[in-house]
């Protein structure tokens, strides 16, 4: 949008002290939200760092996909839409619980993102519409101004990055995470979890029913969708996309 394994069980209570509008989490009250990662199925890699085997644009399955390449072993959004409409890149496949992990870079000033439970309809012009989204963008060189809902980590136009947020700069690689487990979300970066929050929670009715989603009815309408990699008009780079079913 415009300024996107588990063998042992990992528990992480968190809870979020949010207004309407998106806030940090180094206020929490570390006993209400728990996610745990039970080990419900084996890890499937996304990405063979190879070819473009499962994946589609956006509403246009078994289509040509023409603005993503593999370019050393990675994932290369070629930035060829003009906004951010027509180019996001969706995996075949659909999940509900996941632990889903990836590694990205971007070029500077770029713009790009992660989104879950997408829905795949021709009423739809993207996927934000429906999916939530792990924001992915050079908070430093990004051209605009940029709101702390807008920057890397994010929940989009939610919830914010917490301060344990340590970003790479441009151009080097970072890993991240989402993990969904019945409502309960945790984003991850470089190996620190940087965001905690419960779909559903008074709170995250609250954001959802104010600023950007209230023209997006449909915003995180399914429990259960679609992986999709952002094309905001940038280039971006992504490897080693790899999920985990959770029960």
């Amino acid at each position: 949008m415009k300024v996107s394994s588990f063998l042992a069980a990992v528990t992480v209570a968190v809870a979020l002290s949010c207004t309407s509008k998106p806030e940090s989490d180094s206020e929490n009250d570390q006993d209400s939200v728990s996610i745990e990662s039970s080990g419900a199925g084996e890890e499937l890699v996304l990405f063979d760092g190879a070819s473009l085997s499962g994946w589609h644009v956006f509403n246009q399955p078994g289509k040509e996909v023409k603005n993503w390449i593999v370019q050393d072993s990675a994932l290369v959004c070629l930035g060829a839409a003009k906004d951010a409409h027509g180019g996001d890149l969706v995996y075949d496949g659909t999940f509900k619980n996941f632990d889903l992990s990836w590694e990205w870079k971007v070029d500077k000033g770029s713009n790009s993102g992660v989104m879950y439970h997408v829905v795949e309809d021709p009423k739809y012009k993207a996927p934000y519409e429906t999916g939530p989204e792990y924001q992915i963008i050079d908070d430093i060189g990004f051209p605009e101004k940029l709101e702390d809902w807008q920057k890397t980590g994010a929940d989009y136009a939610m919830k914010i990055a917490g301060p344990e947020k340590k970003l790479k700069p441009v151009g080097e690689w970072n890993s991240s995470r989402i993990v969904y487990d019945n409502g309960k979300v945790q984003h991850w970066l470089n190996g620190a979890l940087i965001l905690s929050f419960e779909v559903g929670s008074e709170e995250w009715k609250k954001e959802r029913n104010s600023g950007k989603w209230n023209d997006f009815p449909d915003y995180a309408i399914a429990d259960e969708g679609k992986i999709a990699l952002q094309d905001h008009g940038n280039k971006a780079y992504f490897k080693n996309i790899r999920i985990k079913k959770l029960n």
